[in-house]
């Protein structure tokens, strides 16, 4: 298969999510003191359980970003018997604030951009907050690689959306058999990118097992140099 278009995600397949956003979450945990009410491993695992089920709503617009912004912190909060829906609300705009300047890639995150960017037309694809992912890509020197940035805000829908897909491909003037999307997440990234018959490379960074989903499969960026 011969490709000309690479759509590729940002979070937790380039930018490694789980430790920049460790390390953001455990300072702002100590700034408010809620190691008065739990331990930050539990805080920590609460608040990743109840991120994901709001991220969810956020993606089927069942709820807004500014609402899953602080939320999440609140309902974190509030399973320790700590009610306060202003420190909620601070620690929401503390994250917002400061996790895009956490600058933790994968390794051979450069390398491999560089090698994509030079072959073929390298976009973004990603449903974070646009203000934080664009903080984030400056942060880690990264744009220079990309043509375009989609963000799912932008789009005016997320992935797993067709809808979303769909615009990306049409923006750039590209077809489902002329590209391919390497993303993290079987549901959002390649289940979404299957709904029109475009190829993937999932990053299998975690224990998920269904090789069936994905054309491709890698555990580290360096394997795509072997697939593109």
């Amino acid at each position: 298969m011969t490709y000309k278009n690479v759509f590729i995600d940002l979070d937790r397949t380039l930018w490694d999510f789980e430790t920049n956003s460790k390390e953001t979450l455990n300072e702002i945990f100590f700034n408010y003191d809620i190691n008065k009410y739990c331990e930050f491993s539990k805080f920590y695992k609460t608040y990743r359980n109840i991120n994901d089920d709001l991220w969810g709503k956020y993606r089927s617009n069942q709820i807004t970003k500014e609402i899953l912004s602080w939320k999440r912190f609140y309902l974190t909060n509030i399973s320790f018997g700590y009610d306060d829906e202003n420190v909620a609300l601070k620690m929401g705009k503390d994250y917002i604030s400061n996790s895009p300047y956490k600058t933790k890639l994968f390794p051979n995150t450069h390398e491999i951009l560089k090698h994509l960017s030079e072959r073929y037309n390298l976009y973004l694809i990603t449903n974070g907050f646009k203000e934080v992912q664009y903080l984030k890509i400056k942060n880690c020197d990264i744009e220079k690689y990309f043509k375009k940035i989609f963000t799912s805000e932008e789009v005016g829908f997320s992935k797993p959306h067709i809808k979303y897909f769909e615009y990306v491909l049409e923006s750039t003037c590209s077809t489902p058999k002329d590209s391919i999307v390497i993303g993290d997440d079987l549901e959002v990234d390649v289940k979404g990118a299957k709904q029109l018959n475009i190829d993937t490379i999932w990053f299998k960074n975690g224990d998920e097992n269904q090789e069936g989903q994905s054309k491709y499969i890698i555990k580290s960026l360096q394997e795509i140099i072997e697939i593109l």
